[in-house]
């Protein structure tokens, strides 16, 4: 009698690791679009975030009347120190309704077309914000 060693073969036939790349590109097809989408909002919170100052500074000057008109309000240098923000103008008219334009540089999927524009219009003393612009579009505010 011969003795015969047999082998039990193990591993993954051709077929099961192809489908395995393919569900691995189905999923990184759909996940890096939406990768790409998270990072340019989170991006897009440090020109939110500078909007705040003259967002305050507007408020200050409506409850206080210090100036009489808040679009002479001067715009402070370090509401632009953030690296994703090239300028901010504040404008309008005496009396209001006041705007605030932040213009962003281009970084991470940010355009400058991706304006933030608030309009702040005064009721009593209190500001009410409205947002417009290109990040409107985007989904970016």
């Amino acid at each position: 009698m011969m003795n015969m060693n047999t082998k039990n073969q193990k591993g993954f036939t051709l077929i099961e690791l192809m489908i395995v790349v393919a569900i691995i590109g189905i999923l990184a097809a759909i996940a890096l679009p939406a990768y790409q989408t998270y990072t340019a909002r989170a991006t897009y919170s440090e020109v939110i975030s500078a909007s705040s100052a003259a967002k305050t500074a507007v408020e200050v000057c409506a409850q206080t009347g210090v100036p009489a008109d808040c679009s002479t309000i001067a715009v402070n240098a370090g509401w632009t120190n953030a690296p994703t923000v090239d300028s901010i103008v504040l404008g309008g008219a005496a009396g209001g309704p006041y705007t605030i334009t932040v213009t962003p540089n281009a970084v991470s999927g940010i355009e400058v077309a991706d304006t933030l524009i608030l309009t702040g219009t005064i009721n009593n003393g209190a500001v009410t914000w409205a947002t417009t612009g290109g990040c409107v579009n985007k989904g970016l505010c």
